[in-house]
């Protein structure tokens, strides 16, 4: 079964256990939440539209995160004017696991959406403890469990630029995260980025990637 909701001015298709990113929310990680502007309810061919709700459907969800989007630069100029404004903005985004479709006047059972399945542990992993418990010792952050330490992860970055950086050296995220200013510097001026890297922050998604945090949308880029 699926639904199409309204929140924060903008429609959304969902199924359960999907993950929306929305327009910010109140409540915190872990909180209940609904949605009552239903627009259309289907399950196949069976379509309910709405005039302009769907009576008595509702759609629950769970908060699994509050977090900013990527900065947006807005600039502005009149030639021969002295006119230039520069501003940036972080849209605040909420993360929401759907757990539920309701219709008919049904109200939400309050139970969770189920997590997807974790890949089953191998040994490899168990060779690792050591390394990451030595970072923990040293007061270094230890990667998240289930880290992936791709650079294609960061928004911008697909498979022409990922030789690039090869080439320059740079293979992980992790090199990414612990760049200092030079570093940034001597990267964008190689690559002619002229202020892309601090402009895009590709530190701090770096750094969110390892945390285990979900990549930002490329679409966004």
């Amino acid at each position: 079964m699926f639904a199409v909701i309204k929140t924060g001015g903008k429609q959304y298709k969902v199924a359960a256990n999907d993950l929306v990113r929305v327009e910010k929310l109140a409540g915190e990680a872990g909180d209940a939440i609904t949605f009552e502007n239903v627009l259309m309810v289907g399950a196949g061919a069976d379509v309910t539209l709405g005039a302009p709700l769907v009576d008595g459907a509702l759609v629950a969800g769970e908060v699994v995160e509050q977090f900013r989007d990527k900065k947006v630069i807005i600039f502005k100029k009149k030639r021969r004017q002295h006119y230039r404004r520069k501003n940036g903005h972080r849209q605040e985004l909420t993360l929401v696991r759907i757990t539920e479709i309701l219709t008919g006047g049904a109200k939400p059972s309050g139970k969770k959406a189920a997590a997807p399945k974790k890949a089953a542990k191998t040994e490899a992993p168990k060779a690792e403890a050591k390394p990451a418990a030595a970072k923990a010792e040293k007061g270094e952050a230890a990667p998240a469990a289930e880290f992936k330490d791709d650079v294609k992860l960061i928004g911008g970055v697909g498979p022409a630029l990922e030789k690039k950086l090869a080439a320059l050296g740079v293979t992980s995220l992790t090199q990414i995260a612990g760049w200092t200013a030079e570093d940034v510097a001597r990267i964008d001026g190689e690559l002619n980025f002229k202020g892309r890297i601090e402009r895009d922050e590709w530190i701090d998604q770096a750094k969110d990637l390892i945390a285990g945090k979900p990549p930002r949308a490329k679409a966004d880029q």
